[in-house]
C-alpha cells in the first residue's frame, strides 16, 4: 500500500530536489511536484529535475570566495546536490563546473529512486491547502502566472511577480569615504543611514555620457517587450529620457548639504546600507543591464568608488520573488499562513548554489520540527548562515535578491593599533572565523 504523503513540495528544480531529498532521507514521506514534462518554463530545455537552465558553473570552489566557503559548508551539511556535482564534475579551473546532462540524470536517479519520494507531474496551479500538510513552494524565479497569482493574493504583496531590477552592492572598507558624507535627505532618519557620493557639473555630464555609451547585456527572448514597474527602471533608460533626467531620478541632490561647501551638489549618487552590519552599501536606483567590466568602468567614476570592491553587479532580468524579510520568519514559513514555506529563488537568493542552500535548510529545518527538535539558523558568521540571515534580515526597507558575499557577514573585530587587512587577508579572517563558527554548529545540532 502507498505510504501517506507527510510533506508538499511544489517545483523540481535544486531547491525542491534538495529539500524533499533531506526530509526523504530523515524518514519523511514526500510528495514533490513538477510540471515537466507537461509543461515547461521559457528558460528550461530539458524536462528532467535540477536542470542547470544558464551555465554548468556552480563558481568558484575557493573557500577564500564566499561562493567556494557555501560549497564547503554544504558538503559538510550533507548536500545531495553538492555530492552529485563533485561526482560529476567537468575541468574548470578552481571552479566548480559539471556535465549538466549527468548532473541532471545524478538528481533524477537519486530523487525518483528514493523509497520516500513520489515525484507528481503536472502543473500546479493551485496550493492544496485544505490537504493540511505542510506545504514547501520551491517554484523558481519563473513561477507560472496562475500559482504566482495566488502567491499574491495570499501575501498580500502586488510586488511578487514582476521584471526586477537589481542595483550593484560595494564593500564598505573600499569605499574612499574622505569623498562621502553621510547623511539622509532633509535630515530624516539616522544621519549614518546613506553615503552620499557628490558630484559637480563635468563630472556629472561626463558620467551620463559613460553611461549612455557602455556595453549591455541584450535581454532573453521571453523577456523582450517588458514594462518596467515604476521605481525599478534601469538607470540607463532614465538617462536616455533626457540629460538631466538623472538629477531628478536618482541622482537628485536636494535636501543634502555638502558639509564641504554648505550647499546641495550638483548631482548626488546615495549608498544605502544593505545590513545593520553596514560593512556593504547599495547604490540606490542604479539597477542596470551594463556588462560587469562597464560597471566597474563606468561606477567607478563616482567619487569615492574609484577602488570599489563590487559585492554584487546591478542587473535586470525576469524574477519572481517574494519581501521575505517581511513575509517569512527563520523556517523560511510564511507569517500569515506558517503552513506555507518557501524555498530557493522565491525567498531572495540568487543562483545555483544559493538556492540549493536554501532547499537544504527548509528540508532540515522542517525534519527537525516534525522530529520535535530546534535547529537554530546556522551562525551568521558562515556563508550559509549569512544568506539565510540576509533573507530575513527586516532592518534593511528595500529587500532585493543576491548572490552570497562577504559584505553579509558581521564585520571583522579591529585590533586597536593594528594595520587595516588588505582583501585578501580580510577574506581568511573570514574564513577562519566562518569554519570555527560553522564547525561548532554542524557538531551540535546537525544528525
Amino acid at each position: 500500500m502507498a505510504e501517506t504523503a507527510q510533506v508538499i513540495v511544489i517545483g523540481g528544480g535544486l531547491a525542491g530536489c534538495e529539500c524533499a531529498w533531506q526530509l526523504a532521507e530523515r524518514g519523511i514521506f514526500v510528495e514533490l511536484h513538477e510540471q515537466k514534462p507537461q509543461q515547461r518554463t521559457p528558460a528550461q530545455t530539458s524536462d528532467g529535475l535540477a536542470e542547470l537552465v544558464c551555465s554548468n558553473s556552480l563558481r568558484s570552489d575557493n573557500p577564500l570566495n564566499t561562493i567556494g566557503l557555501l560549497h564547503e559548508d554544504l558538503r559538510l551539511a550533507g548536500s545531495l546536490l553538492l555530492r552529485l556535482a563533485d561526482e560529476n564534475r567537468v575541468p574548470a579551473g578552481d571552479a566548480l563546473a559539471v556535465d549538466r546532462d549527468r548532473f541532471s540524470e545524478a538528481v533524477e536517479a537519486a530523487v525518483r529512486g528514493h523509497a520516500k519520494i513520489r515525484v507528481v507531474q503536472g502543473e500546479v496551479t493551485e496550493l492544496p491547502l485544505a490537504r493540511g500538510l505542510p506545504i514547501v513552494v520551491a517554484t523558481g524565479p519563473l513561477t507560472s502566472d496562475a500559482l504566482a497569482a495566488q502567491l499574491v493574493a495570499l501575501t498580500g504583496q502586488e510586488r511578487l511577480a514582476f521584471f526586477d531590477a537589481i542595483a550593484p552592492i560595494v564593500a564598505d572598507e573600499s569605499i574612499d569615504h574622505e569623498k562621502v558624507f553621510a547623511a539622509s535627505r532633509w535630515g530624516k532618519g539616522e544621519t549614518d543611514d546613506y553615503l552620499n557620493c557628490p558630484m559637480d557639473k563635468p563630472q556629472y555630464l561626463a558620467f551620463v555620457d559613460a553611461l549612455l555609451t557602455a556595453e549591455y547585456l541584450p535581454l532573453q527572448d521571453f523577456e523582450k517587450g517588458v514594462q518596467y514597474f515604476q521605481g525599478c527602471q534601469p538607470v540607463e533608460v532614465i538617462a536616455k529620457s533626457g540629460p538631466k533626467s538623472l538629477r531628478f531620478g536618482p541622482m537628485k541632490p536636494t535636501g543634502l548639504d555638502d558639509p564641504k561647501t554648505g550647499r546641495w551638489a550638483y548631482a548626488i549618487v546615495q549608498l544605502r546600507a544593505e545590513n545593520r552590519h553596514k560593512t556593504a552599501w547599495n547604490l540606490v536606483g542604479f539597477q542596470t543591464k551594463m556588462k560587469q567590466a562597464e560597471q566597474r568602468r563606468v561606477l567607478g567614476m563616482i567619487p569615492g568608488l574609484e577602488s570599489a570592491e563590487f559585492l554584487r553587479y546591478g542587473s535586470v532580468h525576469r524574477n519572481t520573488f517574494l519581501d521575505s524579510p517581511r513575509l517569512l520568519d527563520e523556517r523560511m514559513r510564511l507569517k500569515s499562513c506558517p503552513q506555507v514555506r518557501f524555498a530557493g529563488q522565491m525567498t531572495g537568493v540568487e543562483g545555483y548554489v544559493e538556492s540549493t542552500a536554501s532547499g537544504l535548510w527548509v528540508g532540515l529545518r522542517l525534519a527537525a520540527e516534525l522530529a520535535g527538535r530546534e535547529l537554530p539558523l546556522p551562525p551568521e558568521t558562515t556563508a550559509w548562515g549569512a544568506l539565510l540571515h540576509h533573507v530575513i534580515d527586516d532592518s534593511v526597507p528595500e529587500f532585493q535578491p543576491s548572490n552570497v558575499h562577504w559584505g553579509m557577514m558581521p564585520a571583522l573585530d579591529v585590533v586597536e593599533g593594528a594595520k587595516k587587512r588588505n582583501k585578501g587577508e580580510r577574506k581568511a579572517a573570514h574564513l577562519d572565523r566562518a569554519r570555527i563558527a560553522r564547525d561548532a554548529w554542524l557538531a551540535a545540532w546537525v544528525r
